[in-house]
């Protein structure tokens, strides 16, 4: 476990990995928070694929599964959807404690419309969220998302890419976080690791 989070760190605060430019440089003469829990996470006000609005005291009570991406991703995106697709899959009954979010990094583009015919292409119950520009920043921010356009030469204006660091969130059921999963994660180890968290406390 130690292990897969330290890496999932580095990939965090390097951007690299997923990203389809160079990392961004991080000033070592920073000082770097030793709560975790502190790091990730946070409240949003968004909407969701059916168009009703959605916060995160919408889902109190429930593990969270978060993944920030957009439906024009190419590759990442959808590789990284499989992977929570088959990981509560292999969670069997104790899927029903978790809920799945994809909260889009390019609601330019993303509508409700628009997520609305993506995300049943993955599981039943995950659950598309977009907003403005401004809600959008504020929820990439609370998990330490970086996303940023790509320019395609020769394309139109709207047709670009979004770099974006892709990581797999995983939250309580107050809101804070557990742990998260790099892109490349296999949805056993996915599952095996959810699964001990959702096994109650000992008394």
């Amino acid at each position: 476990m130690r292990t897969l989070l330290v890496a999932a760190l580095i990939s965090a605060f390097s951007l690299g990995g997923a990203m389809a430019h160079e990392p961004k440089k991080v000033d070592d003469n920073t000082p770097k928070p030793t709560n975790l829990a502190a790091i990730f996470g946070g409240s949003f006000n968004l909407t969701d694929h059916t168009g009703e609005p959605r916060s995160d005291a919408d889902f109190k009570g429930q593990h969270l599964l978060i993944y920030f991406g957009y439906t024009h991703c190419p590759d990442i995106c959808p590789l990284d959807l499989a992977t929570v697709t088959d990981a509560m899959a292999l969670l069997e009954s104790d899927a029903d404690k978790v809920q799945p979010l994809f909260i889009t990094v390019d609601p330019a583009r993303d509508t409700p419309e628009v997520l609305a015919n993506y995300v049943p292409q993955f599981h039943p119950r995950l659950i598309g969220l977009t907003g403005s520009e401004h809600d959008i920043r504020g929820a990439a921010k609370a998990y330490r998302v970086h996303r940023s356009k790509l320019a395609l030469k020769g394309a139109a204006p709207s047709d670009y890419l979004a770099n974006h660091s892709s990581l797999t969130y995983l939250m309580d059921k107050d809101g804070g976080f557990i742990t998260l999963f790099p892109h490349s994660t296999a949805p056993e180890k996915m599952a095996e690791t959810i699964s001990k968290y959702l096994k109650p406390a000992p008394s």
